[in-house]
Formats: structure tokens, sequence, C-alpha cells
């Protein structure tokens, strides 16, 4: 099974760039599958890591960033894929 975990953060105005720099240098203590970073309007950062596990597995997560570096708690989600055919 597959489960996608979702991070996001919103930077301090203007210090869009260095959450970006502080998110890349961040390793997790697994590699997993796959690990895209996107960036977003209002200094947003969106981290999306893919595992070969199970929906509620213990996974490890990117922590929380520095408060003076962002403007609110982390945004977390966690994902399962689905079919793209409706069930029947």
């Amino acid at each position: 099974m597959t489960v996608a975990l979702m991070w996001e953060a919103r930077a301090v105005p203007g210090r869009g760039e260095d959450l970006l720099a502080w998110v890349r240098s961040q390793t997790l203590a697994e590699r997993p599958v796959r690990r895209e970073t996107f960036r977003a309007p209002q200094d947003r950062v969106l981290v999306i890591t893919w595992w070969d596990a199970a929906y509620d597995a213990e996974l490890p997560e990117l922590p929380e960033p520095d408060g003076e570096l962002v403007t609110r708690a982390v945004h977390r989600w966690r994902f399962e894929p689905v079919s793209e055919e409706p069930e029947r």
C-alpha cells in the first residue's frame, strides 16, 4: 500500500526563501519512495512524501520549523490513493 504525507507551512512575510531553504536541508530518518517540494504565494511551502507503508504506519515526518520562521503551526495531512474508477 502507498500512503502520502503532506506537510505545509507559511513563512513569516518575506521569509519564504528561508523556509524553502530550511525544508530542503531537512533529512528524514528513512528515505521515502518519493519526495517533492512546492512553493506558493504568501510564502507557503508544501512537501509531499510517498511511502510504501500502511495508512497508519509510523513514518518519519518533517519537524516544526523555528517559530521565528513561520506564522502558524505546520499543517499535516495523510492520504491514501483511491481508484480512478468509481466503485460499483
